[in-house]
């Protein structure tokens, strides 16, 4: 019988060491299969030392045949020993003494009742299991997600400040570019005049005459009016928090502004939208522009998206 039911266990998947060690502690598959459901969260190596420690019974006298197995500490009877070491691993108690009571066997009615009742409440257990795995790769799936999208928005922050760099850095350039054309302009017209003055000088002593001394510079005649100087703008920004008010230096770029507007405000920027004159900026292009580039000096109204 041990060997049928040691097959019965194997073909529902049950571990062989486990099965055999349950086989050896019950009377029959349904015991077998309660001890299983019982022991299923011990460790195997604990389940073997307590194999080998035995339960501690104590012996009928006098030539009596032991009919069957009683624990001293609750009373309640078994019909063989593996059922008293099931008990016993299952209450902790180890006190038990020989009976000379016969417990009736069960009857196939009974054996195929509490089989039915053991092999629900294993697939109740293990529907339970699944449910639990089920939520637990739900919230691995969730952390995984938070933090691709974590790694994601730091990738675009990387970006936008590698783009306000490269902004800032085209600015630079464009000014020591129109730097360098007024010191070189400023040569040309320096070597020009040299040139001029060594002209004048040479014909007049040719003719005899004394060399003139070089002519003051004529002040340039002031304007009537005073050219417009814008060094800062004024920006509305319509956001869907409400209106920004900001003063910014006119070399300021739209990717700046759209900085400022997220770390201050909270506000994810695409794009700037002016109503009028109609003017979109958005892109590289157009957010890497300073504001006086953008014809927002010396103020403008914005609409955030």
């Amino acid at each position: 019988m041990s060997q049928s039911v040691l097959e019965q266990l194997l073909e529902m998947g049950f571990d062989k060491s486990r099965a055999e060690l349950a086989v050896k502690k019950s009377d029959g598959l349904p015991d077998a299969m309660d001890w299983l459901e019982k022991t299923q969260d011990t460790p195997l190596e604990e389940l073997l030392e307590e194999e080998e420690s035995g339960t501690n019974i104590a012996k009928v006298g006098d030539g009596t045949v032991a009919m069957s197995l009683v624990c001293n500490e609750c009373g309640k009877k078994f019909r063989t020993q593996g059922e008293a070491e099931f008990h016993a691993n299952k209450s902790g108690h180890t006190d038990f003494a020989e009976s000379t009571e016969e417990i009736a066997p069960l009857t196939e009615e009974e054996k195929k009742k509490r089989l039915e009742e053991l092999r629900e409440r294993i697939k109740a257990k293990r529907a339970g299991q699944a449910e639990v795995d089920k939520e637990e790769q739900k919230r691995n799936e969730q952390i995984r997600q938070k933090a691709t999208r974590e790694s994601h928005e730091l990738k675009e922050e990387l970006q936008r400040k590698e783009q306000i760099k490269e902004a800032a850095k085209k600015r630079q350039e464009k000014l020591d570019d129109m730097e360098a054309k007024k010191r070189i302009k400023a040569k040309i017209e320096a070597d020009k005049e040299e040139r001029r003055r060594k002209a004048e000088e040479a014909k007049a002593a040719r003719e005899g005459r004394p060399i003139p001394a070089p002519a003051a510079p004529v002040p340039a005649p002031a304007p009537s009016r005073p050219a417009a100087t814008h060094n800062e703008a004024r920006l509305r920004l319509q956001t869907s928090n409400g209106n920004v008010m900001k003063t910014f230096p006119a070399d300021t770029t739209l990717f700046e502004v759209a900085q400022l507007l997220e770390s201050e405000n909270g506000v994810t920027v695409t794009k700037f939208v002016q109503n009028f004159p109609r003017k979109v900026f958005e892109g590289n292009l157009d957010l890497g522009k300073t504001l006086k580039e953008a014809g927002l000096v010396p103020s403008a109204a914005l609409i955030v998206q």
